[in-house]
């Protein structure tokens, strides 16, 4: 059985999971790693992050099914393009295809006058969070999308208007996709609306198995 991996948003930790985890049929093939863990103490550059993650993928033996959200999708997109035959599905939610330089440049001068305890329900305390924003502002999968074969399945909660062309972008562009609008929900869908994500995942991994 093919382990599933799901990954969180840069904004949680890996505990988001816990309730979608709960309402999913079979768990026990679950892992959520806490992508500050991962890290082993680097400083969080995405070079840094994404290395840490490919390593941690990798020890898993046969294929893996990767579920990640936000920064969560960005990492599985970035590692199911890399490592194609690892990846037997891959479901990304909330998940940009290419940074906003103008949204996330915004959203770091917020960041910059928040005090530090915010950052304590985060993925990352405040300076890692500044070094790993500096190094995302580039990334770019625009062309390299349309490269994945395994089943994808993009989700995207109806409120999330900011990632919503980027659902559409990336279920018309890979080939293998389908796309979901999960209603009455915002960003985080995992917190959000946990019953919901956890039912599409149960039918999505029966068929996919």
């Amino acid at each position: 059985m093919a382990t599933k991996i799901f990954v969180h948003g840069s904004g949680h930790k890996a505990t988001s999971w816990e309730k979608t985890i709960s309402y999913m049929t079979n768990n026990e093939d679950i892992v959520c790693p806490n992508l500050s863990s991962i890290l082993e103490g680097k400083e969080a550059s995405y070079e840094n992050l994404y290395s840490s993650f490919v390593k941690y993928c990798n020890e898993f033996d046969g294929q893996i099914h990767l579920c990640g959200l936000s920064l969560g999708g960005i990492l599985a997109l970035n590692f199911a393009l890399d490592f194609p035959q690892k990846v037997k599905t891959l479901v990304l939610i909330g998940t940009p295809y290419k940074v906003p330089k103008v949204a996330f440049s915004f959203q770091n001068i917020i960041f910059r006058f928040l005090p530090k305890s915010i950052f304590e329900t985060m993925a990352f305390d405040k300076k890692n969070t500044f070094a790993l924003g500096d190094t995302m502002k580039n990334l770019d999968f625009s062309d390299r999308v349309k490269n994945i074969k395994c089943p994808t399945l993009i989700l995207c909660g109806k409120k999330d208007s900011a990632n919503m062309k980027s659902a559409d972008y990336l279920s018309q562009s890979i080939r293998s996709a389908e796309l979901k609008i999960i209603e009455n929900t915002g960003h985080v869908v995992n917190e959000e609306n946990p019953k919901a994500l956890a039912d599409i995942l149960n039918e999505y991994y029966l068929k996919n198995s």
